[in-house]
């Protein structure tokens, strides 16, 4: 089962690999019927909308316990659960730290395998090293899955999950060594500059910046919401959001959207305060000029 938004995904989402969620990357794959549960859609700040959140929660759980019940009357009984921190192409949707406890708690009770997909938010970039590590979960999550910045695919897994048969599964094509050697560089320079604790700082910054751009141009931007410097602004649509991204790009800010109409930031672990200034002053001007 994965918990995502129907409307807008593609690879990297939520569920990929399921092929059920609406996106022209799928055309022409076929797609097993496997079940999608909903995903919160907070309203922001968050302190402003505290009972609608709360409501989000309440929906989304029981809705992934009327899948796990609907499936089960089919004979099929759900094997795991995929969840994305933050539902990075969907839009960059947030669950809370007590609806990843629920949701993981669900999974436990049913012998459901909780898998934890950190491919876009793992590395740093929310100011911990693993973006679950914001739950504060009372035991950590059954499978955690990274790649992308993390420079290659691999998985962290419980030992109850381990496979006993030597070369059970294992394949050549994709055992690429160097990649270990490169990826034990990038942590090693990360842990050497203090990287995560840095990224941590720096977002607290770019949260109060990002806040006062929001404020200052209330009738273009909104639900302004981030973890560290991994964050995103909604747009009013993605006619006005797609004027702002060209006019950013132009101005020289790389810049790029997600989701239905929403602007997402993605700096590197090396951004800094002065980066972040450079930053908002862009896009200033960007919405100065729609």
């Amino acid at each position: 089962m994965a918990l995502g938004n129907r409307k807008r995904t593609d690879t990297g989402s939520v569920l990929a690999s399921d092929t059920q969620l609406l996106s022209l990357g799928h055309v022409d794959i076929p797609a097993f019927d496997w079940p999608i549960a909903k995903f919160p859609r907070y309203k922001y700040p968050l302190a402003d909308n505290k009972a609608y959140n709360d409501a989000q929660d309440k929906e989304c759980l029981k809705d992934v316990q009327e899948k796990i019940a609907e499936w089960k009357k089919k004979d099929h009984d759900v094997a795991a659960i995929i969840v994305e921190p933050i539902q990075a192409e969907g839009g960059d949707n947030y669950g809370s730290p007590a609806f990843f406890k629920q949701l993981q708690k669900i999974a436990a009770d049913n012998g459901i395998v909780f898998i934890v997909d950190e491919v876009q938010t793992g590395g740093g970039g929310t100011g911990d090293m693993w973006a679950h590590s914001h739950w504060n979960l009372d035991s950590p999550p059954d499978i955690v899955t990274f790649s992308k910045k993390l420079i290659t695919g691999g998985y962290y897994y419980k030992e109850n999950l381990r496979i006993k048969e030597g070369y059970r599964i294992y394949n050549t094509w994709m055992g690429d060594p160097t990649k270990l050697f490169l990826l034990e560089k990038v942590v090693e320079v990360i842990k050497r500059d203090d990287l995560i604790n840095k990224t941590k700082l720096v977002g607290e910054y770019f949260q109060s910046e990002l806040a006062n751009l929001q404020a200052n141009h209330s009738s273009k931007v909104s639900q302004a919401r981030g973890l560290g410097t991994f964050a995103a602004i909604d747009f009013p649509n993605a006619s006005v959001r797609d004027q702002l991204v060209e006019k950013a790009i132009n101005l020289g800010l790389h810049c790029g959207g997600c989701g239905e109409k929403s602007l997402r930031f993605r700096p590197s672990l090396v951004y800094d305060k002065k980066h972040v200034e450079i930053t908002f002053d862009l896009l200033d001007k960007a919405l100065k000029q729609l």
